[in-house]
């Protein structure tokens, strides 16, 4: 009497008994698989070959990706320290604001940006980076633990940017001392391109960015 066997045993068997191939080599000659290939039959050693193949065909495109993302990164990273030579290059406080935002606008490409600052020391208070702004507007920076990015719903800090009623995305970064105190200003971008800042974008860039700014523009605080 004759029992089926179990698909799974067999192949548990072949794994465990590697040289199973090697003592029966008639065997092996003989198998004829099915290739996703045509529809045709071709030998196991064939069909180990195709597979083999879609293998290295999805690691070269994952490779690729990375290739891809890694350059990106890299373009960010120059733009990024292209931008924090600019701040360094300021020649006094009152040009750093400008400086910080041409350079966003020049280096990133950035269609639209501005910011504001609070709490200003009284050789500020004349600015155009200290106009007041309302207390909706200083509750909801200090609500954000990390950049803001998405659709242009009629914020108020998109009303300080130039031709705002084109602006139809927007990144909102908080500016702070340090992670742990309380928000002093905020940096503004925003683009009449709705996909330039999205709620799914990645945000490393934009919070080293915001990290470099509060650092540059503590400096006009009232301490």
């Amino acid at each position: 009497m004759t029992s089926s066997l179990d698909s799974n045993a067999v192949a548990q068997y072949l794994a465990d008994n590697a040289h199973f191939f090697e003592e029966h080599a008639d065997v092996l000659a003989k198998l004829r698989l099915n290739s996703p290939l045509g529809g045709r039959t071709v030998s196991l050693q064939d069909r180990q070959i195709e597979v083999l193949r879609d293998k290295i065909k999805v690691l070269e495109l994952r490779l690729a990706d990375l290739m891809h993302l890694a350059q990106e990164n890299d373009n960010i990273t120059r733009k990024l320290q292209e931008w924090n030579r600019l701040l360094l290059l300021a020649r006094n406080d009152i040009d750093l604001p400008h400086a910080l935002i041409n350079g966003l606008q020049t280096v990133f490409g950035v269609p639209h940006a501005t910011l504001r600052i609070w709490g200003v020391a009284p050789d500020y208070a004349h600015t155009w980076f200290a106009v007041p702004v309302s207390d909706d507007a200083r509750i909801f920076t200090g609500g954000l633990t990390a950049p803001f990015c998405g659709e242009n719903h009629d914020f108020e800090a998109a009303s300080w940017l130039e031709d705002a009623p084109s602006v139809k995305s927007i990144a909102m970064l908080a500016l702070r001392v340090d992670a742990h105190s309380e928000a002093f200003g905020l940096l503004v971008l925003g683009s009449p391109d709705p996909q330039r800042f999205t709620s799914d974008m990645a945000t490393d860039f934009l919070a080293r960015m915001g990290e470099s700014a509060s650092a540059a523009l503590s400096c006009f605080l009232d301490e």
